[in-house]
């Protein structure tokens, strides 16, 4: 059964409600009927434009109601595909689609990307407003990424560099280490002009011809859709984020591998953005930046849509290069609940599970369970919540000055983690909340860890730490600043710096530690000057 655990709080503190309802998720109904893209004058040798082929295949099908497009062993090359209601693209082993490279194959449409409605090139897989829609199969598809990408001189070698330079394009940034490599004099110009028409509101998709190869589109994208399946097939080399279901419902996501290029800018695998009732599961990622992200609109914009994405479960899934495994943000306006993320393996990931938010964003996070997570060799924070997100490569510190809570404050709360085991990162776990709307209801349970820092929290309340076994090779096991309401149960370790905890800020206040050999090597409790008096309790 097509199933996730529905997601109801429990009454009984921080356990998990095993016993939560089972909730299906829908699958597609597609008749079974096939037409072979060969019977519509297809033509598998790498240099034929099939784009007309599988125009005239999907039309057919479409006419009969509905059915399954066949692509059998070949390498296939077209421009965008666009799915109907009741159609099924099925790779069969040994199929590889490649997307055209010629940008004006693809037409300016109204579209969303990094939680904005916008202007951009239709996606090589495009659907919008259907039901019943799948794409199965051993195939591969490629999206012929590489034409559209800029690319930094510091993430290639110095040959790959020059190879790169001598096939067109232009370089901007006088210093070496600041060089980018862009497709086209276009694409380089393009940002600020696509952020000027989009601050005066213009979605007159003429206004954006002019700067067409900026507008370098997901690979696949899924626009008010119902009923989705993604089952099988290897989905790479993006132009920008590689599958990107918006507003649809029932998204079953299984048994796919996603694969970018490290270095790939936007290059993310999968944002579930202001979706409800999704699974993904049994899938393996591999990407150039957030690997399986949830999203749900950007400030403003995002709250007036106001469309949460919720009744998520993630389960199963592999990642390597990712700027995060499992990640939350940090477009979350229109609100992100109700997620269950379970028994998944991170592998050289940048950092673990990642939380990110910023001021101006507004909405809310909450009842976020995650449980058996199994990470190796993370390069930044095994686990990270930082609020004042600021694009950068692991977690932006903020400051300790509040500023007045509106609409346009982020709110994170009800979060649950346990069982998670972090063989290697540089922080254990790192959370920057906001002064004026700090992270609430954290809990981290079970949670086995080596990496060069402990735990460094600052701006939390009802923060609970319960078994905590941590080997770490500098500082504090623990530093708490500026939490309010903290319990602190069963953690094992020591401090390289001979502190078990570490308390700071003037705010902080009802510190619970449950350990009494706070005299033993490694194990001494620090409270700084400014910590009011009565802020630790020991038990």
């Amino acid at each position: 059964m097509n199933t996730y655990n529905a997601s109801l709080q429990t009454d009984k503190g921080t356990a998990f409600n095993t016993n939560e309802p089972k909730y299906e998720v829908q699958l597609p109904k597609i008749p079974a009927r096939d037409f072979r893209i060969t019977d519509y004058g297809a033509v598998g040798d790498g240099h034929t434009d099939n784009s007309e082929a599988f125009r005239l295949a999907i039309a057919a099908c479409a006419e009969a109601g509905g059915g399954r497009i066949v692509i059998p062993a070949g390498v296939w090359l077209t421009g965008p595909i666009v799915l109907r209601s009741s159609i099924e693209l099925h790779t069969q082993a040994g199929a590889l689609v490649t997307f055209s490279q010629a940008f004006d194959q693809y037409p300016l449409i109204a579209s969303s990307f990094e939680g904005w409605q916008v202007v951009r090139c239709q996606s090589p897989i495009d659907a919008e407003g259907v039901e019943d829609i799948a794409i199965t199969g051993e195939g591969i598809w490629d999206g012929g990424g590489q034409a559209w990408r800029p690319v930094k001189r510091s993430k290639l070698t110095p040959s790959q560099w020059r190879k790169l330079v001598s096939s067109g394009g232009v370089v901007a940034g006088a210093e070496e280490e600041d060089q980018i490599w862009w497709p086209s004099a276009s694409a380089l110009e393009g940002g600020s002009i696509a952020l000027r028409l989009h601050q005066e509101k213009v979605r007159d998709v003429a206004a954006y011809e002019g700067i067409r190869d900026f507008l370098r589109p997901n690979m696949v994208s899924l626009r008010r859709c119902k009923r989705v399946l993604l089952d099988g097939p290897t989905f790479q080399n993006s132009p920008a984020w590689n599958l990107h279901p918006w507003a649809s419902e029932h998204v079953t996501i299984r048994n796919v591998q996603v694969r970018n290029p490290w270095f790939s800018q936007n290059g993310d695998g999968l944002d579930i953005d202001s979706c409800r009732h999704v699974l993904v599961e049994q899938s393996v990622f591999d990407v150039g930046d957030d690997a399986i992200c949830l999203k749900s609109g950007k400030d403003a914009e995002g709250r007036e849509l106001g469309m949460p994405s919720e009744y998520i479960t993630v389960r199963d899934c592999t990642v390597y290069h990712g700027h995060g495994g499992v990640v939350i943000g940090s477009e979350m306006s229109g609100g992100i609940r109700h997620v269950r993320v379970s028994d998944c393996t991170f592998i050289g990931t940048d950092i673990g599970l990642r939380f990110k938010s910023a001021r101006g964003r507004g909405g809310v996070v909450e009842d976020i369970q995650i449980e058996r997570i199994y990470m190796k060799d993370i390069i930044w924070e095994g686990i990270s919540f930082s609020f004042f997100y600021a694009n950068q490569e692991g977690s932006a510190r903020g400051s300790d000055l509040a500023q007045e809570v509106s609409e346009e404050t982020p709110v994170f709360r009800d979060i649950h983690i346990r069982e998670v085991v972090c063989a290697g990162a540089e922080t254990a776990l790192f959370v920057s909340g906001l002064p004026e709307m700090p992270l609430e209801g954290l809990v981290i349970e079970d949670y086995k860890v080596q990496s060069r820092s402990g735990i460094q929290c600052s701006h939390a309340k009802h923060l609970r730490i319960a078994r905590l076994d941590a080997d770490i090779a500098e500082g504090s096991l623990i530093h708490l600043h500026q939490c309010k309401g903290a319990e602190l149960e069963a953690i094992g370790g020591h401090g390289a710096d001979g502190r078990l905890l570490t308390l700071t800020g003037r705010e902080t206040a009802g510190i619970v530690c449950r350990e009494g050999d706070d005299e033993t090597a490694g194990r001494q409790i620090s409270v700084g000057p400014e910590v009011r008096s009565g802020a630790l309790i020991r038990r």
